[in-house]
């Protein structure tokens, strides 16, 4: 077996590896043979395979979220490179370390959490500390192991909350440059706007949704959640509890995004800036890291199929 990781595939390896299947997608060719396409991973990358012409014994085996031992080839497709899966073996689960086949926060988990329950004691309204540490307690250690989304932007162990303080340091930034923004409420509006993935998704490591994620979303969670948290702080009257929903309702910024209501309030269109700014930022970062200087990524779904020049 090659001890060879995904982030050194070239093109033209032919290797024998072990990989987690991290998303599986079934097809079927123009001729009507069955066909898989994989994301497979370790802990330095992911790759997309495909596996045509699988035996129907052999798709019944194949499960995300657990690592097989595969037997590739590494081409070019489209500027990128793919996965032929040519054969694949099971293997025994029990003898995984999944640490080596899951991505993690370039962040220690202690550092992210001292970095939020900082941005939480910058918050000077009692109101809204109360109703942002509810929901912190409700969530407790998930807002550190989960990521941020299941493959565009943070989709890896603790993607959370790296992101949650990546947009806090935006925030504190915009927040010194004007000062008619409310700080509380945008500190706020950042902490908490994505704790619904937690419920939004089944699991950190391999991040499917689950089904009140696929029926409701992570934004509806999350607005029913706070409700609820206002009902059992007896805040459920507040404008406190008002100008936080409405935060989280709108932080998608546009209804065909996702949010049922735009945002009207200044720190609500701040937050969806902001969290649209750190977003893009680790999309257009990790696209640099398969290329060269002076180099151009792929097509980027996530920016619009836009292609970026990586400059010297």
């Amino acid at each position: 077996m090659e001890n060879k990781k995904v982030k050194d595939f070239v093109e033209g390896d032919h290797l024998n590896v072990d990989l987690l299947i991290s998303n599986l997608v079934k097809g079927v060719t123009n001729n009507g043979a069955p066909y898989l396409t994989l994301t497979l991973q370790d802990a330095t990358k992911a790759i997309d395979a495909k596996f045509w012409d699988v035996k129907s014994e052999i798709e019944k085996e194949l499960q995300v979220g657990k690592v097989y031992n595969f037997d590739i080839e590494i081409n070019l497709y489209r500027n990128s490179l793919q996965a032929k899966v040519i054969k694949v073996f099971p293997i025994s689960q029990n003898e995984i370390n999944m640490e080596d086949f899951i991505f993690n926060s370039p962040i220690a988990k202690d550092e992210l959490r001292e970095n939020i329950s900082k941005a939480v004691n910058q918050i000077r309204n009692e109101k809204i500390a109360k109703i942002v540490n509810a929901l912190l307690n409700h969530y407790d250690n998930a807002l550190y192991e989960y990521p941020a989304a299941s493959k565009i932007h943070h989709n890896y162990i603790g993607g959370l909350a790296t992101h949650t303080c990546g947009m806090i340091k935006v925030g504190n930034a915009i927040a010194d440059i004007y000062p008619s923004i409310n700080r509380d409420y945008l500190l706020a509006g950042i902490i908490i706007h994505d704790l619904g993935k937690i419920e939004e998704f089944t699991s950190p490591i391999v991040t499917e949704y689950s089904l009140e994620g696929k029926l409701l979303g992570h934004i509806s969670i999350l607005d029913a959640r706070i409700l609820e948290i206002g009902k059992e702080l007896k805040l459920e009257d507040s404008e406190e509890l008002l100008i936080l929903r409405h935060m989280v309702l709108s932080h998608h910024g546009k209804q065909e995004f996702g949010s049922p209501v735009l945002p009207e309030t200044l720190e609500a269109e701040i937050l969806t800036h902001i969290d649209n700014i750190d977003a893009k930022i680790n999309i257009i970062e990790k696209a640099f890291e398969d290329i060269k200087e002076g180099e151009f990524t792929g097509k980027i779904f996530a920016m619009d199929n836009r292609v970026f020049y990586k400059h010297k």
